[in-house]
């Protein structure tokens, strides 16, 4: 396959990855380990850095394959390199983070159905050099990552008053930092530790994101506005 579009700058393909392009938040891809895995920022934390390894080397991968598939087999290929590349992070995480990984159970094995990673291989990573490719993946992931963690955190804090909880037993023990309790003697808020819960705070964060995006539109047009009635004037 050869690239067929221009490959856009770093800051563009940044600022989509975390904000215009946002794989939860915009595309409303991956909901479901979004709303399954985020009881806890930790959990969020974890499965968001699977995530973005599995999409940041197979971007790169896709890209220096390309001028070797023909689109006949394309997707198979791209199948099989997600697929390996899930296999070795749910060994490797299984291997030296096992407790984590004994929390997220199935849904690392199913990164390899996340429509994110797949997508991403065939609209972008086919089509453009490998840096750039491996970029957009690390963009994409770090984006569905900081949802997962502030959908997390978010669920956590309402629901048991807490912050990265079990974070030195999930992830070692150099990350116990994290760990915080914000409020002492809590006694819990439950619903939001459960899948409702975990959707209606989902659809704050949307209705944030869509509110702020409307207002940055309506400042770039008012600041686009002011010039141009500067010079008719």
């Amino acid at each position: 396959m050869n690239p067929t579009n221009s490959t856009p700058s770093f800051a563009r393909i940044a600022r989509d990855g975390i904000w215009d392009n946002n794989v939860a938040l915009s595309q409303a891809l991956a909901l479901c380990p979004l709303l399954a895995v985020t009881g806890t920022a930790t959990n969020g934390l974890g499965m968001g850095l699977a995530t973005t390894l599995v999409m940041t080397v197979s971007g790169l991968l896709i890209a220096l394959l390309r001028g070797l598939l023909t689109s006949a087999i394309r997707i198979p290929i791209f199948v099989l390199v997600i697929a390996t590349l899930v296999t070795l992070v749910d060994l490797g995480m299984n291997a030296w983070l096992h407790d984590l990984h004994r929390v997220l159970g199935l849904f690392i094995p199913l990164i390899v159905t996340n429509c994110a990673i797949l997508g991403r291989a065939e609209s972008f990573a086919a089509r453009q050099p490998a840096l750039p490719a491996a970029f957009d993946g690390l963009m994409m992931g770090l984006g569905f990552t900081l949802v997962l963690v502030g959908l997390g955190a978010a669920r956590e804090v309402i629901g048991s008053g807490t912050l990265f909880a079990g974070a030195p037993l999930l992830l070692g023990e150099p990350m116990s930092f994290l760990e915080t309790t914000l409020i002492a003697d809590y006694g819990g808020f439950l619903l939001a530790v459960l899948p409702p819960g975990g959707f209606l705070i989902l659809g704050f964060m949307l209705a944030g994101k869509r509110l702020l995006d409307r207002r940055l539109a309506a400042a770039a047009q008012r600041a686009g506005s002011a010039p141009a009635a500067a010079s008719t004037g």
